[in-house]
């Protein structure tokens, strides 16, 4: 195939922004951190464009870039406190006020308590796609750690959220449902 009928993965890059910014808003959970984080992320897979490898998973190779990036700088500052038993958290979580469904807000406040490892985990096989196995060779881990950290994930929000055995989670609650059907028709 000649050079010229390659497609430039450079090309590309702009297509895989939004996932990027919302995996790192998942990481920093923090806007301006989250978009340098992918300003970040961008310039090195710019400047090692010539280490990717043409017929790969673009998508997946930045985001590896992007999750070591991450890492790396965390490595560094060693600022935030480690909360790997999740004690600080469960003393943060509060029942919703309202009939008892979900709210997103509810949500938000209890994903982020999650430890980083089952977050990042939860995003990258359920937010945004990716098999165990792709999640393992981005996160450099085995894919039993993989499931293990989005089990984990799933349970603690699960009692974040204090959800009982089955209960699933429903992202709107009955007097926003009623509010909606004052003037949509809603097909649930």
């Amino acid at each position: 195939m000649k050079k010229s009928a390659m497609t430039d993965p450079r090309d590309q890059l702009v297509d895989h922004l939004p996932a990027l910014r919302a995996f790192a808003l998942s990481l920093t959970r923090e806007g301006a951190s989250a978009d340098d984080l992918v300003q970040d992320t961008i310039v090195k897979a710019w400047t090692n464009m010539d280490k990717f490898q043409a017929g790969t998973n673009l998508r997946a190779w930045l985001f590896t870039i992007l999750r070591n990036t991450f890492y790396s700088a965390r490595r560094k500052t060693k600022r935030e406190v480690s909360d790997s038993d999740g004690i600080h958290a469960a003393r943060q979580a509060t029942r919703p006020e309202h009939d008892g469904r979900l709210a997103l807000k509810d949500f938000r406040v209890a994903f982020a308590q999650l430890p980083d490892e089952q977050r990042e985990a939860l995003i990258l096989v359920g937010a945004s796609g990716f098999s165990y196995e792709e999640a393992a060779d981005m996160t450099g881990v085995a894919i039993g750690t993989v499931k293990s950290r989005a089990n984990r994930g799933r349970r603690k929000l699960a009692e974040l959220l204090h959800l009982e055995s089955g209960e699933e989670l429903d992202m709107t609650d009955q007097a926003t449902l009623a509010v909606m059907a004052s003037s949509h028709t809603i097909a649930r």
